[in-house]
Formats: C-alpha cells, sequence, structure tokens
C-alpha cells in the first residue's frame, strides 16, 4: 500500500484485498470441483471392454471347471492315498507275522503245519493285491489330477493371451480418453484465462477491482495448479512442449509490454514539465517520491539534497517555491506544508511563467 494513501483508505484497500482474495478461494474451489469430475463425462474403460467375450467367457468357464475337478482329484487322491498307506500298513504286518510264522515252523518242522502255510501265504497274497490296488487306485488319481492341472494350466494361458491383447487396446484408448479430457480442462481454463487477460489490461483499476483481482487469481490458479497436473506426459515431450508455449507467450508479451512503456516514457520525458506534472496522478507521483525514485522517469534520486529541484535524468521539476510563502516545498504537493496555502496547479504555473 502506498505511503500516500490515507489511514482510513489504506483499511479499506486491505478490506477490498481482502474481499478478493476470498472471492478468489470461492471460485477456486468450484473450479477445481469442476475440473476433477470432467472425467466423470467419459465412459470408464476396463479391460472386459476390449477383451473377446464369447472366447474368454469359455476360458473363464474352462479354468472355474478344470479348477473344480482338480480340486475333487486332489480329494480322491488323498483318500486313495490313505488307503494305500493302510494297505501297506496291514501288508506289512501280514508279512512280519507271516515271516516269523515261518521262522517258528521251520524250527519245528511240523507236517501237520502245511496246509495253515498255504492259507497264509495265500491271505498275504490277498493282501498285496489290495495293496497294488490301492496303489494302482492313486495313480489314477494322479494321472487325473495331472490333466486337471495341465488343462487349467492351458487356459488360463489362452486367457492371459486374451487379456493381454484386451490390455494393449485398454492402454490405447485411456490414452486417447486422457487427451479428450485433458482437451476439456484446456476449453474451461483457456477462455478463463483469456477473460483474466482482458479484465487485467482493461480493468484492474476500475471501481470492481476486487473481483477482477479476484477472477484474476482464480484463472491463474486453474491454469497452473490445477490444469498443469493433468497434462498427458508421453515421455515429457508435452509437458515441455507446453512449457516452452507458454515461456514464450509469456515472454513476448513482457518485451512487447517494456518495449511499449520505454516508448511511452520517451514520448512523455519529451514533452514540457508542466504537462507531464499534469499527466501524472497525484497518488502515483507521491508513491514514487517515497520510493526515492523520479515521478516521471523512475530512476533513482537524492531526495535528501536540497541543491536537487529537477531530476538530473529527465529534466521534470520535482521542488518548488510557495508563491505564499516562499518556502521550499515538493512540486507534487496540492499544500505548502510549511503556510499550508494551495499550491499552484501545473497550467497556472505554465501559464505564470509565459508571462
Amino acid at each position: 500500500m502506498s505511503k500516500s494513501l490515507r489511514l482510513s483508505e489504506k483499511w479499506f484497500r486491505f478490506g477490498l484485498w481482502v474481499v478478493a482474495f476470498v472471492f478468489a478461494s470461492f471460485l477456486i474451489g468450484l473450479g477445481g470441483t469442476v475440473v476433477r469430475n470432467l472425467p466423470k463425462v467419459e465412459h470408464h474403460y476396463g479391460i472386459e471392454d476390449f477383451i473377446e467375450q464369447p472366447a474368454a467367457g469359455q476360458l473363464r468357464a474352462e479354468v472355474k471347471a478344470m479348477l473344480q475337478k482338480r480340486q475333487a482329484a486332489q480329494e480322491a487322491l488323498d483318500q486313495a492315498q490313505l488307503k494305500l498307506n493302510g494297505a501297506r500298513a496291514n501288508s506289512a504286518a501280514a508279512r512280519d507275522t507271516f515271516n516269523n510264522w515261518l521262522a517258528t515252523r521251520q524250527a519245528t518242522r511240523r507236517p501237520e503245519q502245511d496246509s495253515e502255510l498255504i492259507e497264509r501265504t495265500q491271505a498275504l497274497d490277498e493282501l498285496k493285491l489290495l495293496e497294488r490296488k490301492a496303489l494302482a487306485d492313486v495313480e489314477r488319481q494322479q494321472q487325473a489330477l495331472l490333466d486337471a492341472r495341465q488343462a487349467e494350466e492351458r487356459a488360463q494361458r489362452d486367457l492371459r493371451e486374451l487379456e493381454q491383447r484386451a490390455t494393449e487396446r485398454l492402454v490405447v484408448a485411456q490414452r486417447d480418453q486422457e487427451l479428450r479430457v485433458f482437451g476439456y480442462r484446456l476449453a474451461l481454463t483457456l477462455p478463463l484465462l483469456a477473460i483474466a487477460g482482458w479484465l487485467f489490461a482493461r480493468k484492474r483499476q476500475s471501481t470492481w477491482w476486487p473481483f477482477v483481482w479476484g477472477f484474476i487469481y482464480f484463472a491463474l490458479f486453474a491454469f497452473f495448479v490445477e490444469l498443469v497436473p493433468y497434462l498427458p506426459s508421453y515421455g515429457g515431450y508435452v509437458r515441455y512442449i507446453v512449457g516452452i508455449v507458454i515461456t514464450v507467450l509469456v515472454g513476448r508479451y513482457a518485451i512487447i509490454g517494456l518495449n511499449r512503456y520505454l516508448e511511452k516514457q520517451k514520448q512523455a520525458e519529451a514533452k514540457p514539465d508542466v504537462e507531464r506534472r499534469k499527466e501524472l496522478g497525484y497518488d502515483t507521483a507521491l508513491a514514487r517520491l517515497a520510493k526515492k525514485v523520479c515521478p516521471g522517469c523512475e530512476r533513482p534520486v537524492d531526495l535528501t539534497n536540497t541543491a536537487i529541484d529537477f531530476c538530473p535524468h529527465c529534466g521534470i521539476c520535482l521542488f518548488d517555491h510557495c508563491t505564499a510563502c516562499n518556502e521550499r516545498k515538493s512540486a507534487f504537493a496540492r499544500f505548502c506544508h510549511a503556510c499550508g496555502a494551495a499550491a499552484a496547479r501545473p497550467a497556472d504555473q505554465g501559464a505564470s511563467a509565459g508571462s
């Protein structure tokens, strides 16, 4: 805030800046909600949108059926393995018993035990036959489990191939959708930025300047904060190209503005002193003097030096003398600080100088 402003005016301006920032914050909140919800205008693509549904459905059903078959085969194999273990245990126990009995018989060599030998041998053969049948059942269940597992793996492999092709198409579609959504965001934020530029150029010092500046802050935030994170990245090309374009536009505007300002200053410095001081605003002149620069050319001037009455750079009058008390005072002051007399207007000074 300028030191030339009245105290109440300073507070009013501070309050208006608060209004501008509050207005901008609400606009930013609304704009951010709109920008985040823009993807909802597009269909949310998934892999199911691009996979071959009949083939995928058949393969998934086959995988499910093979999974169930594999589980059933595993359960049957567990039962067969349990029976085989029991048959082996029975056969081993019978073999041990037979061997013990046979050793006893050889020791006694009693002929009446020949028939019992035959019976025991037959019973042992039956147990061995049961063991072989249990082993065959286990092998059959192992083969069924292997067949189910291999069929499931083939179906899963074919399904993965279908999903891989669908994923590739999904990536392409999502990239295109990302560009479209970015285009929506760009179409929303670019007009805001254009309006903000027009308001900055034409309306930033109007009566409604708090709302103007609030909208400008909102447009800048929407473009540089809300839009930039959504820039699509293809190896960084898009981001760098957008950055180059923005830099060129801003730099071009700054260069043109600087040249225009320098040309304007050159033309102003060529005008008579009275006309230049007449065109300078009172608050503008006091603000520049407070910064210890010349109000006309904005170059540094030693205002504490009482020997300097004119700017050594552009020649504009900085200090003159009161027409009532002849006290040295600022040429831009409206009243004399020594006697309070009204200062002569630049036009009057020019007329008196001409006479």
